[in-house]
């Protein structure tokens, strides 16, 4: 009897303690959400702010070491516009002679080129950036809108020494241009044009996440464009028409291209309508690329 006894204590005292570890919780529903879901697009931006650092860092380290198995490295962020401002020279400045009628065609090719290639680069890199990371997109939660932003960060950094080494080119070739205060104009038309190359950027890392075949259009669409930009031929000696030519001025590449050669060439304070183009096409391009970007938030990775 005492044994049974033992048995039906020990055996009340574990229900006890089983009553007494298993207690409710109470838990607010309305606090949890699911993963990858879209956040409010406000909420969206803050995210964003508070990647920032992540984001300045990741595209630094990437610029170190984009070039780093090259022996000459870093410099070929210098030759490569270098080398294609000399076969444009080659062709169009000396074969098909499109520089009649153009003071200082070097110093006018060159800012041409150079600037092309920080839109060209730029783009190109946040167009892809979502597809080339889709590894990082499907292992890690944070909004995606970094990957296209850090790809236009690093691009913007390589660019500083890229226009750095087209000034020093305007100064030492000849006809040496003269170092004036107009010069820092250029830094708001580049920081304007990097915020459209970001907004086209975005846009298209979308398309292309949905649709890889973009990825294919994407060179020619940039190659008509620098045809179309007036880099090493003027509006003015092939386009008569008065309406044509005023709409072709609106090209945003062509406008910041044109402010640049004001500031530096020809040492005049640029048109305050190239400035309104260019600022109204930076903005509302990046307006509607982060908007549209982020409506396609919990699409990335898919697929």
């Amino acid at each position: 009897m005492k044994n049974e006894e033992n048995v039906l204590v020990s055996t009340d005292s574990r229900v006890a303690q089983d009553q007494m570890a298993v207690q409710p919780l109470s838990v607010d529903m309305r606090r949890l959400t699911r993963v990858g879901s879209r956040p409010g697009f406000l909420d969206y931006l803050v995210q964003l702010w508070d990647f920032r650092q992540f984001i300045f860092y990741d595209a630094r380290a990437r610029v170190q070491s984009g070039t780093r198995r090259d022996r000459l490295g870093s410099a070929w962020l210098l030759l490569n516009p270098i080398f294609n401002g000399l076969t444009y020279y080659l062709i169009f400045g000396l074969l098909l002679n499109t520089s009649g009628g153009i003071k200082n065609f070097v110093g006018y090719l060159v800012i041409g080129i150079f600037t092309f290639q920080f839109s060209s680069g730029a783009i190109t890199s946040g167009a892809r950036s979502i597809r080339n990371n889709k590894s990082v997109v499907q292992a890690f939660n944070f909004p995606r809108a970094a990957l296209p932003i850090g790809a236009n960060v690093r691009e913007l950094l390589s660019a500083v020494p890229l226009f750095l080494a087209m000034l020093l080119i305007t100064v030492v070739l000849p006809p040496a241009e003269e170092i004036t205060w107009l010069w820092l104009l250029v830094i708001p038309a580049v920081l304007l044009q990097a915020l459209f190359n970001l907004g086209v950027g975005l846009i298209l890392a979308r398309m292309i996440s949905r649709i890889n075949d973009v990825t294919h259009l994407i060179p020619f669409a940039v190659r008509a464009w620098m045809y179309l930009s007036a880099i090493f031929y003027t509006y003015d000696r092939f386009v008569t028409h008065p309406q044509v030519l005023a709409l072709i001025k609106l090209n945003p590449l062509f406008n910041v291209i044109d402010i640049i050669r004001d500031c530096v060439l020809y040492a005049r304070v640029p048109q305050w309508q190239s400035w309104a183009i260019l600022a109204a096409w930076a903005l509302a391009t990046l307006a509607v690329g982060l908007v549209y970007f982020w409506k396609g938030e919990e699409s990335y990775g898919r697929g």
